[in-house]
């Protein structure tokens, strides 16, 4: 688990091509503090398992579903990513919980600076879209994120400066496709909500009268 509270921009060193799958090498310092083979790394909010170690650099293989599901295909040498070490039970949860399993891609449709803060006006799927409401949390390639607007088509999120500086979000183009995770919860619920899939007496009062 994540908490979409990047720690680090990474670069990508290298990256070895198979067949369907890659191997990416990924530069970066401080989230190999710590770190050991086998531990995950979320590299533009896709979980990745670290198998080695090189002073200043680590590796991670990336499989053809992620490639298939996620933007990580489109990666070039010199490539910017965010990184972020998953999260300890003793850390504080800044954002919102992250699996790092990324359930699709949007297309930045604009950005424009307001004030301060940079908007992001997102495209994304009808299945993606479903499972946002105004004010709930997204994670756009990593990045923990407030929605301020939904419809149909696209939803909106604020980036403060904070997050322009120690995230890549707001040096994409328009045109340039991200990745998405939605919150955890609405799915989870969505399927006990299901014909048949209640269980210990789940349902819709139960939900309203606690809040949800």
């Amino acid at each position: 688990m994540f908490t979409g509270i990047i720690e680090e921009i990474g670069k990508i060193k290298a990256i070895r091509q198979g067949s369907r799958s890659v191997v990416l090498e990924i530069e970066a310092t401080k989230v190999l503090e710590d770190t050991r083979v086998g531990d995950s790394i979320a590299t533009n909010g896709v979980c990745l398992t670290v198998t080695m170690m090189r002073n200043g650099y680590f590796l991670a293989d990336v499989m053809p579903e992620t490639m298939s599901r996620t933007s990580l295909g489109d990666l070039k040498p010199g490539d910017r990513v965010n990184l972020e070490r998953a999260l300890c039970l003793n850390s504080r949860l800044g954002g919102h919980i992250v699996a790092g399993h990324v359930d699709g891609v949007g297309r930045i449709r604009d950005k424009v600076q307001d004030e301060i803060a940079i908007w992001l006006t997102i495209a994304a799927s009808p299945e993606i879209l479903r499972y946002m409401i105004e004010k709930g949390s997204v994670a756009v390639d990593g990045v923990s994120l407030t929605i301020a607007y939904v419809d149909e088509t696209v939803f909106k999120v604020s980036v403060i400066p904070h997050t322009q500086e120690e995230t890549t979000l707001t040096t994409k183009r328009i045109g340039e496709i991200v990745n998405l995770e939605n919150d955890l919860i609405g799915k989870y619920v969505e399927k006990l909500m299901q014909p048949g899939k209640a269980r210990n007496g789940l349902t819709l009062d139960f939900l309203q009268a606690n809040g949800f």
